[in-house]
């Protein structure tokens, strides 16, 4: 890719294929996190829309085929729910009130869902914040070694400068080549995990409300009433 000469310092070189190596990692995350974020998504909207069809909460709470962040909180709610509602728990776990158990079971389930989405995100904030120090410390170097050179030969004619400290500039364009997509990236990446973080929060709390009309008891039908139905049909759920 590049064509150095002689002259050219070890150093450099070296700081070059790290910037390219990084430039690579960096394109690999971003394929992989567009990828992640585009298929959360779509898996949100459609387990958010059969939730909100579901003509009670009973019915909510048996439906599968469904995977993503939202369908895996709304999973561990209603498994904690019909643990209280049937006695069969008797830990720390699910010791308190109802609601407070049920809200700190979705808080920690979300939480995770949040160090999933976090995952390459720091690799993306590392290479932008660093790569343009690493050309720069390139071009340094180059620089001193183009400079020793000339000194050597006796000679600071243009073309005897120009080759060896153009090729260290090299560096410096580099890192600041392989830097930008990483912090743009970073920046989007954030950006879509905060509002997906919302948008998880917001289907917790709706999720606390739906539960305070429902319960899960053993041999008992489910609950039908028409307030928990005018709940559903008022709900709406955000989209991730």
């Amino acid at each position: 890719m590049f064509n150095f000469s002689s002259s050219t310092s070890i150093v450099v070189q070296g700081v070059l294929f790290t910037l390219i190596a990084g430039s690579v990692i960096t394109w690999t995350l971003i394929l992989a996190k567009s990828l992640q974020v585009w298929l959360i998504r779509k898996q949100n909207v459609r387990f958010r829309a059969a939730f909100w069809s579901a003509p009670d909460f009973q019915s909510a709470a048996n439906l599968e085929g469904h995977n993503g962040p939202a369908y895996r909180v709304a999973t561990v709610g209603f498994s904690v729910l019909k643990d209280i509602d049937s006695n069969s728990a008797n830990d720390l776990q699910h010791f308190g009130d109802r609601q407070d158990v049920l809200e700190r079971a979705l808080r920690q389930q979300i939480q995770k869902e949040r160090v999933t989405r976090e995952s390459g995100l720091v690799v993306l904030a590392s290479i932008g914040s660093t790569a343009p120090f690493v050309g720069l410390f390139g071009t340094v170097w180059g620089i001193m070694h183009a400079l020793t050179e000339i000194s050597k030969t006796g000679s600071a004619s243009l073309d005897v400068v120009a080759g060896p400290i153009g090729e260290a500039l090299i560096a410096t364009a580099v890192g600041i080549a392989v830097a930008v997509p990483a912090v743009l990236a970073y920046n989007f990446f954030l950006r879509r995990l905060k509002t997906s973080s919302n948008n998880l929060d917001d289907f917790a709390e709706d999720l606390i409300t739906l539960s305070r009309k429902a319960t899960f008891r053993k041999n008992i039908e489910p609950v039908t009433n028409q307030g928990e139905k005018a709940i559903v049909r008022n709900l709406k759920g955000a989209v991730a």
